[in-house]
C-alpha cells in the first residue's frame, strides 16, 4: 500500500512539470486558464464528497473528526497567512511547495481507504496540481530568467509530492480514530484548494456560460470514472 501510494504520486508529479513546461513555451490565455481552474476545481470537489466524505460519515468517530478537521482548518489558514505575508514570487512559489506537499499526503491517505478512492484522487489532484504548476512557473519566471532553472526549481517542488505519498501510505499503519483525523484533515485540505484557491483565482477573470459550465462537467466527470471503475 505504502509503495502504491508513493508510486502514483508520480502521475501529478508529472502534471506539475506538464504545467510547468506550458508556463514557460506558452502559458494559457485568461478565459482557458479559467475554464482550466473551473474544471479542475469539479473534479476535486467531487474526489472530497464522494471518496472521502462517505467514510467519515458512516464509519468515522466524532471526536477525531472534529480534531483532524481542526487541524487542517488551522494549517490551510497558516498556509494563506504566510502567502499573505511573504508576497511576491518567492512566496509564492514557497506556498505553491506546501501546498503540494499537502497533495500528496492526501493521495497518500486515499489509498488508505482503497485503491479506487486512491485511483481517483490521483486524477483529480493531477488536473489541480497542473495549473498549480503553471501559475508556480509563472511566479519563478518573475525571478529567475533561465527557462531550464525555472524548470529545474519546479521539479524539486514537485518532489514533495512523493515525500507527502509517503507520510499519507503511512497513515495506513495507525488505529482507526488516528486514520478518522487523517481523512478529516485530508477532507479539508480537498475543499480548502477547491473554494479558497482554484475558484477564487478563477473568478479574477470575467466568465461565461462555458467557463462557469466547466466546473460542473469535471464534477460529473469524476462521478461518471467512479461508476466506470
Amino acid at each position: 500500500m505504502l509503495s502504491e501510494a508513493v508510486g502514483y504520486t508520480l502521475i501529478p508529479l508529472a502534471g506539475l512539470l506538464l504545467g510547468a513546461l506550458a508556463a514557460v513555451i506558452r502559458p494559457p490565455g485568461p478565459q482557458t486558464k479559467s475554464a482550466i481552474q473551473h474544471f479542475a476545481a469539479g473534479v476535486v470537489f467531487a474526489a472530497a464528497a464522494s471518496e472521502i466524505l462517505p467514510g467519515l460519515k458512516h464509519q468515522g468517530a466524532g471526536l477525531p473528526i472534529a480534531v483532524g478537521g481542526a487541524l487542517g482548518v488551522v494549517a490551510m489558514l497558516l498556509v494563506k497567512e504566510a502567502g499573505r505575508r511573504a508576497g511576491g514570487s518567492a512566496g509564492l512559489a514557497a506556498i505553491g511547495a506546501v501546498d503540494i506537499l499537502i497533495d500528496g499526503l492526501v493521495l497518500g491517505i486515499g489509498f488508505v481507504a482503497g485503491q479506487q478512492q486512491g485511483v481517483l484522487l490521483t486524477v483529480a489532484l493531477t488536473l489541480e496540481v497542473v495549473f498549480l504548476g503553471l501559475t508556480t512557473t509563472l511566479a519563478l519566471r518573475e525571478r529567475i530568467t533561465s527557462r531550464l532553472a525555472v524548470l529545474l526549481v519546479a521539479a524539486g517542488i514537485g518532489l514533495l509530492l512523493p515525500v507527502g505519498g509517503f507520510l499519507g501510505g503511512l497513515a495506513g499503519t495507525l488505529s482507526r480514530p488516528y486514520l478518522d483525523a487523517f481523512f478529516a484533515f485530508g477532507l479539508v485540505a480537498l475543499l480548502y484548494l477547491v473554494t479558497e484557491e482554484l475558484l477564487v483565482e478563477a473568478h479574477e477573470q470575467p466568465e461565461t456560460p462555458a467557463v462557469t459550465a466547466a466546473f460542473f462537467v469535471g464534477f460529473l466527470a469524476l462521478l461518471v470514472l467512479e461508476e466506470a471503475l
